[in-house]
């Protein structure tokens, strides 16, 4: 996975890292839909959930009262699989992996999907029960 150096802005071009084979994203939030394991008509599991992030301010975010955004993630790996089917939701995680554009059949038609393809997966703080919190 590359990593990437904050910079300060200024008007000269700026230099991108990695080549233009990179698609490597890494995600830090909290998980907003629980994972959810189903079979696809291919006969493939996948376990899909949803990660919230932060929203940075950016030019194009200024003026935006949303603070978050979600992307929808997507386990294929059996090792994968295994350990986010364990995450609940407000769980604080990091998934790490690659954009994925999937096609599939939805009614009569067709439809499409932008994904992460998780391919690292771990869980950075468990949220609270409910029972704890009490005590």
């Amino acid at each position: 996975m590359l990593d990437v150096e904050v910079v300060r802005m200024t008007e000269k071009p700026v230099e991108l890292l990695g080549d233009s084979e990179d698609n490597s994203v890494r995600l830090r939030g909290r998980v907003s839909s629980a994972p959810v394991e189903r079979e696809l008509p291919s006969g493939a599991l996948i376990t899909t959930f949803r990660v919230t992030v932060p929203r940075a301010r950016t030019p194009m975010t200024t003026g935006s009262s949303q603070v978050s955004d979600w992307v929808d993630c997507v386990a294929w790996s059996g090792r994968t699989r295994r350990n986010v089917a364990t995450w609940i939701v407000d769980d604080r995680v990091e998934v790490g992996g690659a954009l994925r554009r999937r096609f599939f059949r939805a009614g009569d038609g067709s439809s499409t999907r932008l994904e992460l393809e998780v391919l690292t997966a771990r869980r950075a703080r468990v949220r609270a029960s409910p029972s704890s919190e009490r005590a």
